[in-house]
């Protein structure tokens, strides 16, 4: 079973934006809900069906700086 990562950021004029690691796929949303049909209507678009993974992992990405 392939899998394919997406690393999601917040966009900071609000949603999300979402790049596969490995692969030439981006998208962005407005909620999760949206993000997570988004991923899997760009994977579906990307792949063909015999290439298609079986699963897509969606992880955010959180910076914060912290004065030591």
């Amino acid at each position: 079973m392939r899998e394919v990562i997406f690393l999601v950021d917040r966009d900071p004029d609000g949603g999300f934006t979402a790049r596969a690691l490995g692969y030439a796929i981006f998208t962005e949303a407005d909620t999760w809900e949206e993000l997570k049909e988004a991923v899997q209507d760009a994977v579906r678009c990307h792949f063909d069906e015999e290439e298609r993974p079986a699963m897509v992992w969606l992880r955010l990405v959180q910076e914060e700086a912290v004065p030591v």
